[in-house]
């Protein structure tokens, strides 16, 4: 029998395609935001596949899952910010912009049901 891995959850894959998609996007930004809002938005867009990889392995645990789990919607939140201000700063289109909200919205929704439905070891 296979093991099932986070990365066969709905949550992993959306997260890491939001990962990925701004990865591509932040190639196009200015080179002067290369140590700011590049960095920032890799890191906390990259955070929520690292967190959720690592809430996971404990699923067992219920307030360690629960922690990981709230430090995820936290990065996924943070990431929103950073979308927030590439639009403003006119780095990204309003396109770009509604694409990659809708998505960090789906994440953050999947997020909030697995919080939502932790169990406690019997």
């Amino acid at each position: 029998m296979k093991n099932f891995t986070f990365r066969e959850t709905s949550l992993y894959e959306k997260a890491f395609k939001q990962a990925m998609g701004i990865f591509e996007m932040t190639k196009l930004f200015p080179p002067e935001e290369r140590y700011s809002l590049i960095d920032q938005i890799r890191r906390s867009s990259r955070s929520v596949c690292a967190n959720y990889a690592e809430a996971f392995r404990k699923q067992k645990y219920p307030k360690y899952y629960k922690s990981k789990l709230s430090d995820c919607d936290m990065e996924n939140g943070e990431t929103l910010v950073w979308l927030d201000i590439a639009l403003a700063s006119n780095y990204i289109s309003k396109e770009q912009y509604l694409e990659k909200t809708r998505l960090n919205s789906e994440v953050g929704n999947l997020i909030g049901y697995a919080l939502k439905t932790i169990r406690n070891p019997k």
